[in-house]
């Protein structure tokens, strides 16, 4: 179908930029590799999909000749992000070759009928929740880190989202570790539920999350759908049963620890680089108001961080991987954390002043 606009390349790019990043770069389906372009009234809508998540967003545009068509996202992209100027010209004749003019520049690319691009779904009334973008984007931000990239537990690829009893629980885990975050929601009546979104749906749900407005999830038996303003994002889900997380949370500690988190994630991050990649761990020895992190690789050296902390506990040596004690400390914002500990065999617990813990596993003193 033909399509006759203009556009400012700003909005343009913005659009594109929001749905991009769906578009895989190897497909076996050329179709996939295209955005659906479709121009109606003032409005300008761009679709991308891999068949597990799709993203469409809307834009102002100024419509001559409403009508739709697919064509390449990312080399349309790569141009209008280079051409010089800051209106855009998209004309689409009947055979799905695109015109496109900007300034002094002039391209012309071909298309695809949009009847082959696969169509996406419309929100369902089912199950539908709203809750605030900002709010979603912490629970994720703090959680998501810690899901697992092993493919055999396809159920743990993703993370698991509960809205029952008022509240959102998110949590992720790799086996290793888990992250569980938690905010008050409204949950109208019998519309309680819980499923897992894949990984990649939340790396793009953390993109397009901003800090103001709402976002509304439809739930359905095997996708969900999140409007936010003017962009929607659909995902296929994780079928499966999430393992029962509460169980390896510790009910009871020895010793509690309080941290401030940048000093401490400093003092790892620079011991980590002495941590050996064989054995990729660094032991955290606790005494009289002293933390003493040690890292050893036996052929290139050892490094020695050491914390002023307030500690009266009896002395205990623990040894973490630096890297996923250190992954919880960047994604929090709060100034101190708190570490809770039973012996050198039994998980820590991470917390801070807020519904959030993290568990992890320790590794072997050698």
């Amino acid at each position: 179908m033909a399509i006759k606009l203009h556009i400012t390349k700003e909005k343009i790019l913005e659009g594109l930029q929001r749905v991009q990043n769906v578009v895989s770069t190897k497909t076996t389906l050329p179709i996939l590799s295209n955005v659906l372009v479709q121009a109606d009234k003032d409005s300008l809508f761009l679709t991308t999909t891999d068949l597990d998540v799709g993203v469409r967003c809307k834009i102002p545009a100024d419509i001559t000749k409403p009508g739709a068509t697919t064509l390449p996202a990312r080399k349309l992209f790569s141009i209008l992000r280079e051409v010089v100027g800051t209106d855009i010209d998209l004309d689409v004749d009947d055979k799905n070759l695109a015109s496109l003019r900007c300034g002094s520049s002039f391209y012309k690319m071909m298309g695809l009928p949009e009847e082959e691009f696969p169509r996406f779904p419309k929100p369902t009334s089912d199950r539908a929740l709203t809750i605030d973008q900002s709010v979603l984007r912490d629970v994720l931000r703090k959680t998501a880190y810690a899901v697992s990239t092993d493919e055999t537990r396809f159920v743990l690829n993703g993370v698991f989202m509960s809205f029952k009893g008022e509240k959102l629980t998110v949590v992720a885990t790799d086996g290793r570790r888990l992250a569980l975050a938690e905010s008050d929601v409204t949950i109208p009546k019998g519309n309680e539920t819980e499923f897992i979104l894949p990984t990649k749906a939340v790396t793009e749900l953390q993109r397009l999350l901003g800090e103001k407005g709402e976002a509304k999830l439809s739930v359905g038996e095997n996708q969900v759908i999140i409007e936010m303003g003017d962009t929607v994002l659909v995902s296929k889900l994780i079928e499966g049963t999430y393992p029962n997380f509460r169980q390896v949370i510790p009910t009871e500690a020895k010793e509690r620890v309080t941290l401030e988190r940048e000093a401490f994630l400093g003092a790892l991050h620079r011991a980590s680089i002495f941590a050996s990649e064989k054995t990729q761990s660094v032991k955290l020895n606790f005494e009289k108001n002293t933390l003493t992190i040690t890292a050893t690789t036996p052929e290139v050296g050892e490094a020695k961080e050491t914390l002023a902390i307030n500690y009266k506990g009896k002395e205990l040596t623990i040894a973490f991987n630096p890297l996923y004690l250190m992954d919880p400390l960047r994604n929090l914002d709060a100034d101190e954390v708190t570490l809770e500990l039973t012996d050198e065999l039994s998980p820590g617990v991470l917390k801070v002043n807020a519904p959030f813990l993290y568990v992890i596993m320790p590794m072997r003193l050698n």
